[in-house]
């Protein structure tokens, strides 16, 4: 599997940001598809996980309501819509794949795949 993110960039801080992971390949095996995003100098911390057939979302407590995970499976791409921004939500966001299902997402060990990342930068 391949993923493709896309949709970082600079916004204010109350703004909002759609990012897309595009998955091409063996996109079959795909059983959920998470973002993650990891701040200069800091490790990387899992946002939120969709089971990629059933739909089923799940986040990180710290998200507070403020992001959407989602997924279009005819056109393999999911999709984190991002809204009322801090400037603390800077980073590079990163897509990811797994075959297997899992009590929780947050460990990166879990993941098949990872997509390139893209820049998310909230000014003030």
């Amino acid at each position: 599997v391949q993923l493709q993110a896309s949709g970082g960039g600079l916004v204010q801080a109350g703004g909002s940001l759609r990012l897309s992971c595009t998955a091409s390949g063996r996109t079959f095996s795909i059983y959920a598809m998470s973002w993650f995003r990891q701040a200069p100098g800091k490790e990387r911390k899992f946002v939120a996980a969709i089971h990629w057939n059933e739909g089923n979302r799940y986040y990180a407590d710290s998200q507070q309501g403020r992001f959407t995970i989602s997924r279009d499976t005819a056109s393999n791409t999911g999709y984190l819509q991002m809204d009322n921004l801090r400037p603390e939500d800077t980073a590079v966001y990163v897509c990811a794949t797994t075959q297997s299902y899992s009590m929780s997402y947050e460990y990166t060990g879990l993941y098949d795949y990872w997509g390139q990342g893209t820049l998310v930068t909230v000014s003030s």
